[in-house]
């Protein structure tokens, strides 16, 4: 299994960027699909989750800002992310099951 996440980058805060997961070597449709993110100097915590039927959950502390979505065609996953505070900086990862991506970093600028 691989995960290729991408989109990260510098924004101030208020902003909006978009991460994308791309997946390989699993049958993408069937697994919930997540995302977590680890700040300087944090343990990873969880960020949102997307289940195969299409149930989300997020963190308290992105809900209504963060938005995950998913298209099985392309077997990726994406991570809206609007109105971001600097305190969203973070890598951000994707993971499935035990499996994860490389990370992609987010920094928000106040």
């Amino acid at each position: 299994v691989q995960l290729q996440a991408s989109g990260g980058g510098l924004v101030q805060a208020g902003g909006s960027l978009r991460l994308s997961c791309a997946a390989s070597g699993l049958t993408f449709s069937t697994v919930a699909m997540n995302w977590f993110r680890r700040a300087p100097g944090k343990e990873r915590e969880f960020v949102a989750t997307r289940s195969k039927g299409g149930t989300t959950y997020y963190a308290e502390s992105v809900k209504g800002r963060f938005n995950i979505s998913r298209d099985n065609a392309k077997n990726t996953v994406y991570l809206q992310m609007n109105n971001l505070k600097p305190e969203d900086t973070a890598v951000y990862y994707c993971a499935v099951e035990h499996y994860w991506g490389q990370g992609t970093q987010v920094t928000v600028s106040s």
